[in-house]
């Protein structure tokens, strides 16, 4: 606590944000009617056009007739709107450190601070990940309070509240939950505050990444997303006003959406940009395309290894294996590696050279592979389905769960055969159905537990009559 000595106070804020050790933290001393006080604040969050006219203001006033304490002086000598008192000595510099200034006059006990943070972002653009045909192309940025605003444009509801938290020792990581508070499920907001209110870390490095392993900390084995990322802030108000919590953690351009099943997932924003007889076809093609993405070389390699098994009208999919010196197993195994190879390599080349690494991965799976013996024209085939499939649904988690299931099957399938495919089966829809969500909802409804209605909105564009939602 800050007593009524201007010295002792300045001192005590001088050596906790040690402005001495830092030249971007900013100690400017100014005289107001005849008295003593300082500002504390960081070089580059600070709008200088308003800090001018505060400062202007502070000069040109000569009434000799001060406040007596900082709540007063707050509310009659300060010409701005976001202004706040502060006793607590810890506040003060953690709400410095966040941007906000600060002004201790002598013989206050208090601290006023004024909001006047900006902070470097970015244009509102069309996000990289959720492009639409239709609909907005704005997106989210690093800066959380232009997100929330992003939202709030949506949303003119006096129900739609934001709730701020923070998170992290060090980093002290800010962290906002969306929700109307007419619909969302008390019982998950009140366990998602508490979770992130006694998080014991250091900090978020990774933003919300970090978080999301905070609140999940078991089941690591799981690859299914526990939770489901958007760039859209139409995605994101859409979610609220179903009854969902939105996550904004600051410094993030995109938002985690709770809870979360596997066909929120899959779901994405064309599927409601567009008629509800083409936003079927779309979404029915997509969940077709990508349950064809885990099971087409699994089924081939178990056709491959039992050709007698195979009908005589699908006899064309064995492939001729002379010319080819390695199994069909390490080839498809081979492959899937190679493409995420290319995949990493693309997002750490220049944009000046991708055309030259589109080049090389041309040749790398193109017929000098096959005239050399590593693979077969089918693997190239099937594996070039494989991978476009991948990029129908959104989700970059979902895309590498998928893939994981789709090497464990081929592994199990390669070593027992049918036994193998079919345990592979079961431990797919075992993990699906034992990854729970943050409320404790299943991963798979309206599916299981079953509920036909909701069902047949997640799988159609057809809305249950009790759904009034759009």
């Amino acid at each position: 606590m800050f007593s009524e000595n201007y010295e002792e106070n300045r001192r005590l804020l001088k050596e906790a944000l040690r402005s001495d050790q830092c030249f971007d933290i900013i100690e400017r001393k100014i005289t107001l009617q005849q008295k003593q006080a300082v500002m504390f604040y960081i070089d580059g969050f600070v709008k200088d056009d308003t800090m001018e006219h505060i400062m202007e203001y502070f000069y040109q006033n000569t009434s000799d007739d001060i406040a007596k304490d900082a709540r007063t002086f707050a509310s009659y000598c300060v010409p701005y709107v976001e202004v706040d008192v502060m006793g607590d000595i810890n506040m003060v510099v953690k709400n410095v450190l966040s941007g906000v200034s600060c002004i201790m006059v002598d013989g206050f006990r208090e601290c006023v601070m004024l909001d006047m943070r900006t902070y470097p972002q970015r244009s509102t653009s069309e996000p990289q990940d959720d492009k639409v045909l239709r609909g907005s192309k704005d997106g989210f940025v690093e800066t959380l309070i232009f997100n929330c605003a992003l939202i709030r444009r949506r949303i003119r509801d006096p129900k739609f509240t934001t709730t701020v938290l923070s998170a992290g020792k060090s980093s002290q990581t800010d962290i906002v939950l969306c929700y109307m508070d007419d619909k969302v499920d008390k019982t998950l907001l009140n366990t998602l505050k508490k979770k992130i209110e006694n998080l014991d870390i250091e900090s978020l490095s990774m933003n919300q990444q970090s978080l999301i392993e905070a609140l999940y900390p078991k089941k690591w084995y799981n690859p299914f997303p526990k939770v489901k990322y958007t760039e859209r802030p139409d995605v994101a108000a859409a979610v609220c006003l179903k009854g969902s919590i939105v996550i904004l953690v600051d410094n993030s351009p995109s938002a985690l959406l709770l809870p979360t099943s596997i066909f929120e997932v899959l779901e994405e924003a064309d599927d409601y940009y567009f008629p509800p007889i083409t936003g079927t076809y779309i979404r029915i093609a997509r969940y077709l395309i990508t349950f064809v993405s885990v099971l087409l070389t699994p089924l081939w390699l178990l056709a491959v290894q039992n050709p007698d098994a195979v009908p005589e009208v699908f006899q064309f999919v064995i492939p001729d294996m002379q010319n080819v010196n390695i199994s069909i197993f390490w080839q498809l195994i081979l492959i899937e590696i190679g493409i995420d190879g290319l995949r990493l390599a693309a997002l750490n080349t220049p944009d000046s050279l991708s055309a030259s690494l589109s080049i090389i991965g041309a040749l790398a799976f193109s017929e000098f592979a096959i005239d050399s013996g590593w693979f077969s024209m089918e693997v190239i085939l099937y594996m070039a389905f494989v991978t476009i499939a991948n990029y129908s649904q959104p989700s970059y988690e979902l895309g590498y769960s998928l893939k994981f299931m789709r090497v464990i099957l081929l592994i199990l399938t390669r070593i027992f055969n049918f036994w193998g495919f079919a345990g592979g089966i079961l431990l797919n829809i075992v993990l699906l159905f034992t990854n729970k969500t943050l409320s404790g909802k299943s991963y798979m409804y309206p599916l299981f537990p079953l509920h036909p209605k909701e069902l047949l909105y997640k799988l159609t564009r057809i809305r249950p009559s009790s759904n009034k939602t759009t």
